[in-house]
């Protein structure tokens, strides 16, 4: 750490900006400043501990020293990772080791101890990005000139912050999480800068002491994340893959798509009808009906899940390039409906969510699928993406060796939430596998990643949704 790196402010991720009092930037600092830090408090223990003996404080100096060496545990490996102290920090850390002295004068000395251990845990806390929805018309333009990425729409979700190109023809969304920043998809904008934006985010993300994963990398962009990247062994594991249509020359001919043209004439004998109507020309009426269904659907309770796959704010009207297809029954009321966002200047589609009002005829969401699929092709799109197929190689074999049996129960524990293997046996139906996607992280931060990537995509968030009406964007 050099004195220019001591007590300077710098602006931090997301429009925000911090008051940084210490920082470390390269990895000799890091290890320095946790040998300086750790031989200081290691020496404030020793001298508290003899110190202790001449005053009249309560007996426990044992526990009162195993508590100095725990938050000089917390503030030595904090420096190692490279996290900044920032003042926000330095006051909470002050207050949190006051009121544990307070608390052990007072003879509350399991508090006094537990405090204490906090003050260098909350000392060396990890910063987070804050969320950037005034980037939302930046973000657009990027996603809209993206192509062939069904996951490109879903960089606007709100929640996330983005970190642009020098030159801002390219942009990675991410959100960060427990001192990880963990990348969302692949790269939108211009592909020939990726490879700079991505240095350029690591060297971001380390100045800031996070840790990198990345959740949804596609496999022709999976050479961006290297060991380089992630400053260890990286593992790729795959997740799943994409179910992209291409729209101009999908036909359901053929014995192979016999159950989806059943499913879909069921609803055309039941009269359903369809419509394409833009999310942010709703009219109040309208919307209320979208909405009825929204809350009465399995998946469209008050909260909302979801990271890399998803937006939010389903029918707030909020998103540029978002299309609903609605089906009514023949007495006009609405059945369901799909949500869908575009990229490439509409050259791809994308599924968001379907929603359907419970005991809605059978075969509903093929046709809104299958309607959405034609309404694409006469507006002249390439692709359409049906959602992600999670794990096809466990759902589709039916002799699984054991580690695809555990793995399958595994999968199986988050049907509360998602029922993958339905979802499988709905998109086999259109025999369009595409792309593999991946999750890529440490070997070493594997626990900790399954904690942060299950909180992010299933995590659950309040859906605020205004039956009023509310100005279209």
């Amino acid at each position: 750490m050099t004195a220019s790196q001591v007590g300077r402010v710098t602006p931090a991720v997301g429009h925000e900006r911090e008051r940084i009092l210490v920082r470390c930037d390269s990895a000799p600092a890091r290890w320095f400043g946790a040998v300086i830090v750790g031989g200081i408090v290691g020496s404030l223990i020793v001298l508290a501990a003899g110190r202790i003996q001449y005053v009249d404080w309560p007996p426990g100096r044992l526990g009162w020293s195993l508590a100095l060496l725990a938050a000089a545990a917390f503030i030595a490996r904090g420096v190692f990772l490279g996290r900044p102290v920032t003042a926000g920090h330095a006051s909470v850390a002050a207050m949190v080791l006051a009121a544990g002295l307070v608390a052990h004068l007072a003879s509350l000395r399991l508090l006094g101890e537990v405090l204490i251990c906090g003050s260098g845990l909350a000392l060396m806390w990890p910063t987070s990005a804050r969320t950037q929805p005034g980037a939302l018309a930046r973000v657009w333009a990027l996603v809209d000139a993206t192509h062939n990425d069904p996951l490109a729409p879903f960089a606007m979700q709100t929640l996330k912050s983005y970190h642009f190109s020098t030159d801002g023809t390219a942009a990675l969304a991410y959100r960060t999480r427990l001192g990880f920043a963990v990348a969302s998809g692949d790269p939108i904008g211009d592909c020939r800068v990726f490879d700079e934006l991505v240095a350029d985010f690591v060297r971001m993300c380390r100045g800031r002491g996070w840790r990198i994963m990345v959740l949804g990398c596609g496999e022709r962009h999976l050479g961006l994340w290297g060991d380089h990247a992630l400053s260890a062994a990286a593992l790729r594991v795959p997740i799943g893959r994409d179910v992209v249509i291409d729209v101009q020359k999908f036909s359901m001919a053929g014995r192979r798509f016999r159950n989806l043209r059943q499913a879909v004439q069921r609803t055309r004998n039941t009269g359903i009808s369809t419509e394409v109507v833009d999310e942010q020309k709703l009219d109040a009426r309208l919307r209320a009906e979208l909405a009825e269904v929204l809350v009465a659907s399995r998946g469209g309770a008050r909260t909302e899940r979801g990271f890399s796959m998803g937006l939010d704010g389903t029918l707030e009207r909020r998103y540029p390039g978002v299309q609903l297809i609605i089906a009514r029954d023949r007495a006009g009321r609405v059945q369901g409906f799909q949500r869908y966002a575009t990229a490439g200047h509409g050259s791809d589609v994308t599924l968001d969510a379907p929603f359907r009002r419970p005991g809605a005829p059978n075969g509903i969401d093929e046709r809104l699928s299958i309607d959405m699929i034609g309404a694409a092709k006469a507006n002249h799109a390439e692709r359409l993406s049906l959602s992600f197929a999670a794990f096809p190689e466990i759902f589709g074999n039916s002799d699984r060796r054991p580690p695809q049996r555990v793995g399958y129960w595994l999968i199986h524990v988050l049907d509360p939430l998602i029922r993958l293997e339905s979802l499988y046996r709905y998109l086999r139906k259109f025999h369009s596998l595409d792309q593999r996607r991946y999750a890529v992280v440490s070997a070493h931060h594997i626990p900790a990643a399954l904690v942060v990537l299950l909180s992010l995509e299933f995590g659950p968030r309040h859906r605020h949704l205004e039956l009023s009406p509310c100005p279209v964007v």
